[in-house]
């Protein structure tokens, strides 16, 4: 009989594994009421109960109330115990006891030496953090409209990296009401970003955020890693995981968040392996935790200026000035949504226009007519998903064939959905609406038509995220990054190759020791197979060009 989600969250070690584990820790008393980790804690020991039992507890209802209980054989963490994030929790004796301690560095030995428990370990962490989002924990609560471009910013920013989010809306919400009068904030103040702990902010960025979480990697000034993985789509996070396997020094950065433009899909069904399909979220959330248990360090965000040269070393700068020095750097930036050219297009974005269909955005439209706009896979993902929750869902293709770009799998089944409408032929020619999109107007064939509609969904293709590499390597026409036997004769720095006395490995941009992979190389396959497949082969074109610096 499969084992149950609380089962597999909350396992009870067996002699063995506790053995093993009290051979590379430190036993010791605990009293009842003594706090082991506290909330806002990073890098904190991981313990094991003995004897006694551990309260782990959340103050994310106003009131501190207990999350679970660890009993004998049973065991503190999850995702956030490898990652070096901030914890959402707090940790304390129930009772007088005995417990096992050991910290970080020995935990993340004793998973590499004990394959067989660090799978238990891994299970147990990633499905605790899936029934804390399940069960709506709130780490934080966000208050805003539905309609407010910045509240989404920080809904989806929230969403993306894993925080457990309470979403206040003041358009339905009394409660949201409630609250700005209990602290004394105006409505004019709003999106609201409120902790736990009483305090808040009035629409913070991204990097305050991220900061008031603890998402950020802590980085050494002057430090040299091994490798720099720019971007943390499927590409990126597979590279990181190979490299940290085998051993290599690796810091990821995001501009916003793991997972990419994949990260956002609702269901991936033609990814090997997986039958019944994975959703872009669950991928992602296993990747990144892969990557961390074999000590990789992920930050975000982290959106990154230029890239140069610093004597043998290359330079990643970030927007902040922060200059991060490395022998590899792995280009895995991704794309950038393609927009459309009507008037008033940007004045709608996150307020009525979306990139992404997932359950954020699909509660938005719950009984509503949306409209999407594209014919490719991620519009056919986008499309089955919606459909679920919209009352209806107009399809808006510039060609006169869906299947062109979108997979038979998926044609089939948009075609039969008897709520689903697809449109043929059609362009979008203006927006309309006040603070939030309110209708979508369209031209066939010299006719026009109005869609009455809260939500448009882009899926047009995207842009390569090339311009920080402008002037340091050689990109292709359409702006994507020319690698290996792509690169013209006269690229940048040849004159280096040739002291070099080799070419440029396969994946190698025009500057040695900077490599690409996914979707923002030139001639790419734009699938997560084939990203993740670059990723995991540029790392061995890391490890020989370290051996063999140019």
């Amino acid at each position: 009989m499969a084992a149950s989600d609380n089962e597999v969250a909350f396992p009870t070690l067996n002699a063995k594994d506790l053995a093993a584990l009290t051979a590379r820790g430190h036993p010791r008393e605990v009293h009842a009421g003594e706090v082991l980790f506290e909330e806002g804690d990073r890098n904190r020991s991981f313990f094991v109960v003995l004897t006694g039992s551990i309260e782990v507890v959340g103050h994310s209802k106003g009131v501190p109330h207990v999350v679970a209980t660890h009993h004998p054989g049973q065991f503190s963490g999850d995702v956030d115990m490898l990652s070096g994030r901030a914890i959402l929790v707090t940790g304390r004796a129930a009772e007088d006891g005995r417990v096992l301690e050991l910290s970080n560095i020995e935990l993340r030995r004793a998973v590499e030496e004990l394959p067989e428990l660090g799978r238990i370990l891994a299970k147990a962490f990633l499905m605790r953090r899936a029934l804390l989002l399940g069960e709506e924990y709130e780490a934080v609560t966000i208050i805003g409209s539905r309609f407010s471009p910045d509240a989404h910013r920080l809904r989806e920013f929230a969403t993306r990296n894993g925080v457990p989010v309470r979403w206040l809306d003041l358009e339905v919400d009394q409660e949201a009401d409630t609250l700005l009068r209990q602290f004394n904030i105006p409505a004019s103040a709003t999106p609201i970003l409120l902790g736990t702990d009483g305090e808040w902010w009035s629409n913070p960025s991204i990097g305050d955020f991220a900061h008031c979480m603890g998402l950020e990697a802590t980085l050494e000034p002057d430090h040299v890693y091994d490798l720099v993985v720019v971007g943390a789509g499927p590409a990126g996070l597979a590279a990181s995981v190979y490299a940290a396997s085998e051993g290599l020094e690796v810091l990821t950065a995001d501009a916003l968040a793991p997972g990419g433009q994949a990260g956002t899909s609702s269901l991936i069904e033609n990814y090997l392996g997986f039958a019944a399909g994975i959703s872009g979220d669950e991928l992602t959330r296993n990747a990144l935790f892969q990557a961390q248990k074999f000590g990789a360090k992920i930050t975000v965000p982290a959106k990154v200026r230029s890239l140069g040269l610093d004597g043998g070393e290359r330079v990643v700068t970030l927007t902040d000035g922060t200059r991060i020095l490395t022998r590899c750097v792995l280009v895995a930036s991704g794309a950038e949504y393609r927009k459309l050219d009507v008037p008033g297009f940007h004045d709608f974005e996150r307020a009525g226009i979306y990139y992404a269909a997932t359950d954020m955005e699909a509660k938005l439209c719950r009984g509503e007519e949306v409209v999407v706009v594209g014919a490719g896979n991620s519009a056919g993902q986008a499309i089955m998903f919606l459909s679920k929750y919209a009352s209806r869902v107009h399809v808006l293709v510039r060609g006169q064939d869906l299947g062109k770009s979108m997979s038979r799998y998926l044609v089939d089944r948009v075609e039969r959905m008897e709520n689903v409408t697809v449109h043929l032929g059609v362009a979008v020619s203006g927006l309309e609406g006040n603070g939030h999109l309110s209708a979508v107007h369209t031209k066939a064939n010299g006719e026009q038509r109005t869609f009455t509609t809260n939500s448009l969904y882009m899926f047009i293709g995207a842009d390569p995220n090339t311009d920080w590499l402008r002037g340091c390597v050689e990109l292709d026409r359409r702006n994507f990054v020319l690698t290996g036997n792509g690169l013209p004769p006269g690229a940048t720095d040849a004159e280096r190759w040739r002291s070099a006395g080799r070419d440029p490995f396969l994946l190698e941009t025009s500057l040695p020791g900077v490599f690409a992979a996914g979707d923002v190389r030139s001639g790419s396959a734009k699938r997560v197979a084939s990203a993740v497949g670059e990723g995991a082969m540029a790392v061995g074109f890391v490890h020989a060009h370290i051996a063999r610096p140019v």
